[in-house]
């Protein structure tokens, strides 16, 4: 074995986490070759692209937002910020806890290519992000929140349905994107109008007044 091939397997050795619900992966990933080529083609664009509907809807809730009340444009400017902290916490469990994607454990055929060793697989990030994202996004408006709930519901499903991740991955990142961003958004919401008032005497009053 040479020093690529045994690099490799060192990186790629981690946990292998099918004893959880690797059987109710398995009946997915047979749903998914069984669904239509459309719904199959379907669920993986949104799995793959489908990050960009939150960004467009934290964008459609500081537009709006500046222009209404200045405490909630601070509430959606820091959304983003929110989930990306959210995301930070759950690529630091992916180096934690390092399990391997159910693809390699379970040596299946799945809807998206199989991951190359040391991209692990608990907790999801997708998952973590939406769900962060909506937690931050139900602070904003409670329409954009509703929308973004069901959307990262969605986003977690796909992530399963394509074979990226067993259900407790996606279960774990959600989970992940809720106790990170809900006290975080309820603590800057306490103290929303004082940001506020800082931003109001900078140059960058215009992000949450119109």
């Amino acid at each position: 074995m040479d020093t690529a091939t045994t690099t490799a397997a060192a990186v790629g050795s981690g946990h292998d986490g099918s004893g959880v619900d690797g059987s109710a992966f398995s009946h997915v990933v047979d749903a998914a070759h069984e669904a239509p080529t459309w719904l199959d083609s379907l669920v993986s664009v949104y799995s793959t692209y489908g990050l960009a509907l939150f960004a467009l809807l934290m964008l459609i809730g500081w537009w709006r937002t500046r222009a209404q009340d200045e405490a909630r444009a601070v509430r959606a400017l820091a959304a983003p910020v929110l989930t990306l902290i959210a995301f930070g916490v759950s690529a630091v469990l992916k180096l934690l806890v390092r399990e391997d994607r159910p693809c390699r454990s379970l040596h299946v055929v799945t809807l998206e290519a199989c991951q190359a060793p040391g991209d692990w697989s608990f907790p999801s990030n997708h998952a973590t992000l939406a769900t962060a994202a909506a937690v931050a996004l139900w602070c904003v408006s409670a329409r954009l929140g509703v929308v973004a709930t069901l959307a990262a519901l969605a986003m977690a499903a796909s992530r399963v349905w394509i074979g990226a991740h067993y259900p407790h991955d996606v279960l774990a990142g959600m989970a992940v994107g809720v106790l990170v961003a809900l006290p975080l958004s309820l603590l800057l919401s306490r103290h929303a109008r004082t940001v506020a008032e800082l931003f109001r005497r900078t140059r960058l009053r215009p992000l949450i007044a119109a």
